[in-house]
């Protein structure tokens, strides 16, 4: 056999072993998108409901960075050589994928061309149209823990490099009052706490936490390692709630923030004055009165209702902390999103307790495919009982109405549990002067 044609068989046999494999990989990395992309569709996942990255295929070099920067996992994934959004709805706004592409050709962005994301309009400081009315966090359409974090730290900073160009402010006018003690709040707490600054931090509920306090119990936060102010790193991608809570408390006490928590206040205007400070009123009677104004109240704040007679009744709640306390009782669970299903499943693990579930669709469209599948098991189980095409139209001491396709249903209901998502404060936000926004796939 000649040299030559040695030297080019081998070398054929080289670029097999080294192409192969990758044409084997490639190929899976397709299927699995495939996959993804199918089951978003079929749980109502392709639809974003806020923010969400869209990629430029004209500029995007098929690295995979951003899909391996991803910590949600299923957001992005690669097709036909190019990364695309195949989970939208997933997104929780991390922005890694953004920071990881060598190229730049991802943008995070709030809604879609054809549904549109309502959002108060912020500058780049989180300032709104209104002077010296700032607004972080949820409310903003940041929702993760650390973006509310950075938020808050960031406007605060913003707020400290004013003050110490402005002449003192006045005896009875406090600098800041902030409103909501969540992360973003509490970032920024901390921030004006360490500055000096004199503050009140307002707080509807008893303590710290903001939505986060009414998780169930147990249930893992998502995060990012991220830098609080006057404590250091905390290092975590996943942290149970209960130890969460206990770290804001423990840093509120250490930090003297505590001091300057008012619970127990629920905010119902702020407005300016000649003097260019802001009134704050609550609801329960408290009035102070301060030079800027951080809103961090975030965007569920205000359960959506369902408009039916019976559901202001002490056995109707909107969410779920301790499901322990109903073994026993005899719940329903009306939406279909993930806190309603797992509302939903940790109640059906109570001994004895009959869970039934109300949703307006005839299957589960807009929640996480894991969540979706441990309600099916638990369904099939009989822990839980789906109620399909259902609305619930009364809820009375012991029972609830319920309007479906057939005849009115009535079925026990000692508890009732309402998860029909939270409503964007808008009359409030208007009412202080800031100005909306419909972003329609734009950042």
């Amino acid at each position: 056999m000649p040299d030559s044609l040695l030297i080019l068989i081998v070398g054929v046999v080289l670029a097999l072993v080294a192409v192969v494999p990758f044409v084997r990989r490639r190929q899976r990395t397709e299927r699995t998108a495939q996959e993804t992309a199918r089951k978003a569709r079929d749980y109502g996942l392709h639809e974003p409901v806020s923010l969400h990255p869209v990629v430029d295929p004209a500029v995007c070099l098929g690295c995979g960075a951003c899909t391996r920067a991803c910590p949600e996992g299923d957001v992005l994934a690669l097709v036909g050589g190019q990364a695309a959004t195949v989970a939208p709805a997933r997104c929780v706004g991390h922005g890694l994928c953004e920071r990881s592409c060598p190229v730049d050709a991802i943008t995070l962005v709030f809604g879609t061309a054809r549904r549109g994301v309502e959002l108060p309009r912020v500058q780049g400081d989180y300032q709104t149209n209104v002077p010296g009315l700032y607004i972080v966090g949820e409310l903003g359409g940041m929702g993760l823990v650390r973006n509310a974090f950075e938020q808050g730290r960031q406007a605060a900073d913003g707020i400290v490099r004013r003050a110490a160009r402005e002449a003192p402010t006045p005896d009875g006018v406090l600098d800041v009052v902030v409103v909501g003690s969540g992360p973003a709040g509490l970032s920024a707490a901390l921030t004006l706490q360490q500055a000096g600054l004199r503050y009140a931090l307002l707080e509807k509920e008893g303590d710290l936490g903001g939505a986060v306090r009414h998780y169930p119990r147990r249930k893992l936060v998502l995060t990012r390692p991220f830098t609080i102010p006057g404590y250091g790193r905390l290092d975590a991608s996943e942290i149970p709630k209960e130890d969460l809570m206990a770290l804001w408390r423990e840093i509120a006490a250490r930090s003297g923030v505590d001091a300057a928590l008012v619970p127990g206040q629920t905010v119902t205007s702020v407005t300016p004055d000649a003097t260019g400070a802001f009134t704050i009123t609550t609801r329960e009677g408290g009035v102070w009165r301060a030079r800027r104004v951080v809103l961090a109240i975030g965007r569920r704040g205000i359960p959506r209702k369902l408009g039916v007679p019976g559901e202001d009744a002490g056995h109707v709640a909107y969410s779920l902390a301790e499901p322990e306390a109903y073994a026993g009782r005899r719940v329903l669970v009306v939406g279909g999103g993930d806190s309603a299903l797992e509302a939903a499943l940790m109640l059906g693990d109570q001994p004895d307790t009959e869970v039934r579930l109300s949703y307006r669709q005839d299957r589960i469209r807009r929640a996480k495919p894991a969540n979706v599948e441990r309600f099916e098991r638990a369904a099939e189980a009989g822990r839980v009982q789906p109620l399909w095409e259902t609305v619930v139209t009364e809820i009375g001491d012991d029972h609830a109405h319920l309007a479906g396709p057939g005849d009115e249903l009535v079925v026990p209901a000692e508890d009732v549990f309402v998860f029909a998502g939270g409503e964007l404060p808008t009359s409030f936000l208007q009412a202080c002067g800031v100005e909306m926004d419909v972003k329609f796939g734009r950042p």
